[in-house]
């Protein structure tokens, strides 16, 4: 655990450390092909966040769901993990909490071994992956954690971090919009993690 005066960090993985948007696409593009489905892969990476089978069910059967989230977990490595990008400050974003003897963790709701092969792709260092987890299930990792900050781009990375009594900070690189994320409650909006270490500068110690 991280100490009293530099607590753990939480960050979310997608569109809040990562642009995973063209790698999802591809992998969709590809589920399309192999299982015949049409599927708009335009429109799903703009609403990334809710768990894979919420989205699933847009294009196929409930009772096809789990077959082909499990597919699409198969095929992730192959198509999604060299199309993502680092966003903007995500690297600096984490160097500044560890900067300060603080722990960075990665709470996501995407599949957990998928999330740490794009951490070991883009060399975003971090001291521990939770994934499977969705809005205030991400409580149950924060505070496993002691995590006093969780950082993330949607409304349910906000309800996760007050469901754990955690500062919440929205960066609006995700599908949310500034206002958004602060009508959910969170307690600071920035525009990207560019601007997290001069935020995270000030954070008092011991919170």
């Amino acid at each position: 655990m991280s100490s009293p005066t530099s607590p753990t960090v939480g960050f979310d993985l997608d569109m809040t450390l990562i642009d995973s948007r063209p790698g999802v696409a591809a992998c969709y593009r590809a589920l399309s092909e192999h299982t015949g489905t049409p599927i708009d892969s335009d429109l799903v990476v703009n609403r990334l966040g809710p768990p894979l089978e919420h989205e699933l069910a847009n294009w196929f059967p409930a009772a096809e769901v789990p077959a082909m989230a499990a597919l699409y977990r198969r095929m992730y490595p192959d198509y999604a993990i060299t199309g993502t990008v680092a966003l903007p400050g995500a690297r600096a974003a984490t160097a500044a909490v560890h900067a300060r003897g603080g722990l960075v963790i990665v709470v996501t709701g995407k599949y957990e071994p998928n999330a740490k092969l794009h951490l070991d792709h883009l060399d975003i260092e971090v001291d521990a992956v939770i994934g499977d987890l969705w809005a205030e299930q991400k409580a149950e990792a924060l505070r496993a954690y002691d995590a006093g900050v969780y950082v993330g781009d949607h409304i349910g990375d906000i309800r996760g971090a007050r469901a754990a009594s955690a500062v919440a900070v929205g960066v609006a690189t995700g599908p949310c919009a500034a206002d958004e994320l602060a009508a959910a409650g969170a307690d600071v909006v920035l525009s990207d993690l560019t601007e997290f270490p001069g935020w995270w500068s000030g954070f008092p110690a011991g919170v």
